[in-house]
């Protein structure tokens, strides 16, 4: 079969097509013939600096969807042939992919193998942060970085379904904010945003906000809150040491801080993100949500992918379209 291996870390050229063998499920997998691999922060993550890649070489993709092909020893609940989407420990960027039975899914009604690639991991993180760990009431305001993004698109809708009060998102540039725009968000901040989170809200602050990018933006992110207000901490996009919130940060206005990882979550604690998934697969199949491809590229094309979202240029969901 075709695969995408990495044998070193680093740029994309490092991303190479190779014929590999076919993969066969363990007890408790599932094998599914990959129709469309997600593009992810993680895979690039993984590429250039080995985040969660166990050893060398090494596939990435943590997205996957296509038809069952084999099962593995006490899974049921699926059948070969059926269509499903997956969430992998990697190995998405093949013609075929292994994953655990508990994180594979049926396609949700109405929805294509196309679209079902864009949702094992953007739709339950999001639904996640506006619900299970962001807890968002109706009427509170949130704040999102990355608002242009897979996750900041799904994001704006769900807290505009949830009635939140108003969604402000922060992008790196002014086409980002442009589409910002069409995915819920009612004020986008271009780069600097803490004096403008401020000003939109008459000083207050936001109820909650939620971040991927660690740093300086996960330091002016806990600023914005307003009292009481809550902060998520998603991704570490920019590399930065890992945070530190204590009493001094907390205490003043009784502000909390949490966080999630959709990958740890498969890990610890698979049932409950499977109940999770399919909560969040719902807001899609009852068009409360949508997640653009803006994007699609060949399996072998795999490293134009990667440029294109490491130059911070992309929008919404990459694809890597690799069967039939």
């Amino acid at each position: 079969m075709r695969a995408i291996e990495i044998q070193e870390h680093g740029g994309p050229e490092v991303l190479r097509p190779v014929e590999a063998e076919v993969p066969e499920p363990g007890p408790g997998q599932v094998s599914i013939d990959v129709a469309y691999a997600g593009v992810n922060f993680a895979d690039l993550k993984a590429r250039s600096d080995g985040y969660r890649v166990p050893a060398l070489p090494f596939r990435p993709g943590l997205e996957a969807s296509g038809r069952v092909r084999a099962l593995g020893e006490g899974v049921t609940g699926l059948s070969v042939g059926q269509e499903v989407t997956a969430l992998t420990d990697g190995g998405a960027y093949a013609e075929v992919a292994v994953a655990e039975a508990a994180t594979v899914f049926p396609l949700p009604e109405n929805v294509d193998l196309r679209t079902a690639a864009t949702l094992p991991t953007v739709l339950p993180t999001a639904y996640a942060l506006v619900h299970t760990v962001g807890r968002l009431q109706p009427g509170e305001s949130v704040l999102v970085q990355g608002a242009a993004g897979g996750i900041g698109t799904v994001v704006g809708q769900l807290a505009k379904a949830a009635g939140a009060g108003a969604v402000y998102g922060v992008v790196s540039g002014e086409a980002k904010a442009a589409y910002a725009r069409e995915h819920g968000y009612d004020e986008v901040f271009v780069g600097e945003f803490e004096k403008a989170v401020r000003e939109a809200t008459g000083g207050r602050g936001v109820d909650l906000a939620l971040d991927p990018v660690g740093g300086e933006t996960f330091r002016g992110s806990l600023a914005s809150l307003a009292v009481f207000g809550r902060l998520v901490s998603f991704g570490n996009a920019s590399s930065a040491e890992p945070w530190k919130v204590g009493q001094p940060e907390l205490f003043p206005y009784g502000v909390t801080v949490g966080g999630f990882s959709i990958l740890t979550l498969a890990k610890t604690a698979p049932a409950q993100l499977r109940a999770l998934a399919e909560r969040a697969f719902t807001t899609v199949a009852d068009g409360t949500v949508s997640l653009p491809v803006t994007a699609e590229f060949a399996l072998t094309e795999a490293a134009e992918a990667h440029r294109l979202m490491g130059a911070r240029a992309s929008t919404g969901k990459l694809l890597l379209k690799v069967g039939a």
